[in-house]
Parts: C-alpha cells; structure tokens; sequence
C-alpha cells in the first residue's frame, strides 16, 4: 500500500515539477510571476493530443512537438505580453499576466469546446508491473523517467553551458549583466521557452495519464506547481525539483488516507504553512530587490 501510493506521488509530483521549474526560471530572472504558464501547458497537452490523434505520432515524438510549439509560444508571450511592462510595476505585468491566461483558455475554449477530449485508446499500451506489492502500470515509469531525464537535461543547461551561465548571471544581477555585454533579451526569451518546453511535457504526460484534456485543466495544475515552487523555494531549480515531488506525494497520501474531497486544499495548505513558517521554501535563499 505505502509503496504503490509513493509511486502514484512520484509520478504526479513529477509532472508538478516539469510546471514548477518554468515559474521558477521565470522569477529568478525577472523576479516576474507568470501566471499565463498554467495555460501553457495547456496548450501543451491539446498539441500533444492533435499530434496522437490527427498526425499518428507515437507519444515520444508528440512529447518533442508540444514542447517545440510551446517554445515559441512562450517566446511570442514573452515578447508581446512581458518585454515591454519589464521596467513598469510588478502590477502592469501581473495584469498581463492573468490577461495572457484568460485569452489562452478563452481560445482553447472556442476551438476545442467545453468537453474534455480523450487521447486513442492506442496512445499508449499501458501493461501493469509487479514491484513488491505494488501494480505499478508502465505509463507511470515512463513519467518518472522522461520527466527525471528533462530535469537533469535542464540542470546540465543550466549549469554546463555558456546560455546557462548567462542565465546564472542575469538572475544574479539584470543590470551588470547587461553592462558586461549579455543580450538580456536573448537569455530572457530563452528561459521562456525553456520553461514552456517543460511545462508542454508535462500536459502531454498528464494528458496521457488521466486521458483527459480540457481548456481549463490549466488553472488547477497551474496553481499547485506554483505551490510546488514556492514549497522548494521560488527562484531555486533543486527546489521546484523538490517542492513539486513532496507536493504530489502529500497529494497522493491525504487521498489514500481518506481526504479525497480535500485533494486541491492540501496543496493550497502547504503553501499558507511554508508563507508562515519559512517564506523563503525549503531550499530558497533570500535575495536582495532587483531594480
């Protein structure tokens, strides 16, 4: 029982972690909250869907063109809705923000319709395995898997590479890095699309997992990830890494254990507890006002 409701975690916290690392990258570069990623990953998991369903593509290769397309969605949101409010108030860009959200479901509400749509029964041959005493479906390890291989692909982005440097700079400190000759556009509009890549991956994931895709399934995994972020520490990667895991376990848990009316509340509960009690998250660092 503990076994097979730690994996169930595991596999949701996973994919609250693929959406939480684009609200991280996000503020610790700008120290902006984009509240229109939720619906990002959204988009993410209807492309996935058009891809299974109308190209005929395996799920591994609609995983790679959700993320594609949502790269340059989250370039063209960036661009449009973000670069020109940088310099305004926090305000102005929150606005933004919500606005960004309320016309993505708005689109995807009129082009998709109000009922969720399910992928082929073909999408992917799920086959049960017996681990201890758990039935752990095969779905569930190539979630874990695929979503462990993006963050190690983004920690080696981010830590390896001369984009990533930039990157670490720009967070660091936005003017100086201009100063020092870093296109700060450029390493902003990257980061954008680098979180939608992984928040794209995640609405395939979840898409496939509970073989529902609606326009508004953006709201609540929105909410919880960014829950996730702040839990591991906004700004920290290990911690959305780690605030998405503990979030989908604890999800997981207080269902099995009989609150499965209070499934949304519990994410929301750890985030009030981690505002009170340490605001900065588990592995977040308190940072100086960037101007």
């Amino acid at each position: 029982m503990f076994l097979q409701q730690l994996i169930n975690g595991i596999a949701l916290g996973s994919v609250y972690s693929l959406i939480a690392l684009g609200y991280t990258m996000v503020y610790g570069i700008i120290t902006l909250i984009n509240f229109a990623h939720g619906e990002i990953f959204m988009v993410g998991a209807f492309v996935g869907l058009l891809l299974i369903s109308v190209a005929k593509v395996n799920i591994f290769f609609a995983i790679i063109g959700a993320m594609v397309f949502c790269m340059v969605l989250g370039v063209v949101v960036e661009l449009v809705a973000y670069r020109a409010l940088r310099k305004s108030s926090r305000l102005s860009a929150l606005i933004s923000a919500i606005g960004v959200s309320i016309f993505l479901s708005s689109l995807a509400l009129m082009v998709f319709g109000a009922d969720a749509k399910g992928f082929p029964d073909n999408a992917f041959p799920v086959t049960q395995l017996h681990i201890g005493n758990a039935d752990v479906s095969t779905l569930q390890l190539v979630i874990i898997a695929v979503s462990a291989l993006l963050m190690m692909g983004l920690e080696f982005i981010v830590q390896k590479t001369k984009i990533g440097k930039a990157m670490r700079a720009t967070s660091e400190d936005y003017n100086t890095s201009a100063l020092m000759g870093i296109n700060v556009n450029r390493v902003i509009s990257f980061t954008f699309a680098l979180g939608s890549a992984l928040a794209a991956a995640g609405g395939v994931l979840v898409g496939v997992l509970f073989n529902a895709v609606s326009f508004n399934m953006g709201l609540m995994a929105g909410l919880k990830a960014f829950a996730a972020a702040v839990l591991g520490g906004i700004g920290s990667i290990p911690g959305a890494m780690l605030g998405g895991l503990l979030l989908g376990v604890s999800e997981v848990f207080g269902v099995a254990i009989g609150y499965s009316s209070y499934r949304d509340a519990i994410a929301f509960s750890i985030l009030v507890l981690v505002l009170l009690l340490k605001p900065t998250g588990l592995l977040g660092q308190k940072i100086t006002k960037k101007v």
